[in-house]
């Protein structure tokens, strides 16, 4: 059975991008000088410490698709037409492009996110569904469709960006306790999303 997890590198501070910086900051984890070199796919190659090596390869192997939303697929450039983890992506819009080819592993869907995150099962085939951005993120979580948030949090204030988690609503949101993998230059949280009530 599929799994829906949340997945973001984080500043200190709640940021997963900065108005100049982007995610440098808080992609220097990926590349800290560790021994273990991970390889995604011919674009992208990292060195990482045995702990993070190993926690970005399981979840990696578990990601059977990724729920994301127009502006980062817009950022990524439709990522050539495969997103560097090999997994279909499913892209949360109002506004498909018209242009887009056939035959490529992104796909659209405009329903919203209950409609978002079913399509993304199909295609992930019992593995885990990943969601790519904090607005899908907020809005999962809002609906009750996520099960798992892991946190890659980085020793970095950004003081200025897009938050992970903002527009929450006001009724309180229980996680449980965190598995913590510590890293070269991040610490690794996977807090599970407890029920409502």
């Amino acid at each position: 059975m599929s799994t829906t997890i949340a997945n973001m590198s984080v500043s200190l501070d709640g940021y997963v991008n900065h108005p100049t910086d982007g995610v440098t900051s808080l992609f220097e984890w990926y590349s800290a000088g560790g021994q273990v070199e991970v390889d995604l796919d011919p674009r992208y190659s990292y060195r990482l410490d045995d702990n993070s090596a190993a926690l970005l390869s399981e979840a990696v192997g578990a990601v059977g698709a990724l729920v994301a939303g127009r502006r980062l697929f817009d950022e990524a450039q439709g990522w050539g037409g495969q997103h560097p983890v090999g997994a279909p992506v499913v892209v949360l819009t109002h506004r498909p492009p018209a242009d887009w080819p056939d035959g490529t592993s992104i796909h659209f869907v405009t329903e919203g996110i209950e409609a978002a995150i079913a399509r993304a099962k199909e295609l992930a085939g019992g593995k885990d569904v990943a969601l790519a951005s904090p607005t899908i993120t907020q809005q999962a979580l809002a609906a009750g469709l996520l099960d798992v948030i892991a946190v890659d949090l980085v020793p970095v204030f950004l003081g200025a960006g897009v938050r992970w988690f903002d527009n929450l609503g006001t009724d309180p949101i229980r996680l449980g306790n965190p598995r913590v993998v510590p890293g070269n230059r991040v610490t690794h949280l996977h807090y599970p999303v407890l029920p409502a009530g």
